[in-house]
């Protein structure tokens, strides 16, 4: 399954990471168009490969393993809770029992 991630560093999305699903010239020229660096991959089939940053593009191997960690929680998973705010105090509590372990 394809996921985009943005890196923000102090609240300022700096980059845009995905996987190589999303290798397309107009969503690159999209993301530079308004100022994101786009840190894709290129598809084994293109005969000229864009160049991406590969530091920047194992952060979202750190960032999809976040998340299946929080899938773990069924009440995250599953989204039990009818109010946002709720739902947000358990994605909260759970991020921090992933954090102290």
């Amino acid at each position: 399954m394809a996921e985009v991630c943005s890196i923000r560093l102090w609240g300022v999305p700096e980059a845009v990471l995905a996987d190589r699903a999303y290798d397309a010239n107009s969503l690159s020229a999209h993301l530079a168009s308004i100022g994101f660096e786009a840190v894709i991959p290129s598809t084994r089939s293109r005969k000229t490969p864009i160049p991406h940053n590969p530091l920047i593009y194992k952060l979202r191997n750190h960032i999809e393993r976040c998340f299946n960690k929080r899938k773990h929680f069924r009440r995250v998973a599953t989204r039990f809770d009818r109010l946002a705010k709720h739902y947000l105090a358990f994605v909260h509590i759970a991020a921090s029992m992933i954090w102290m372990r």
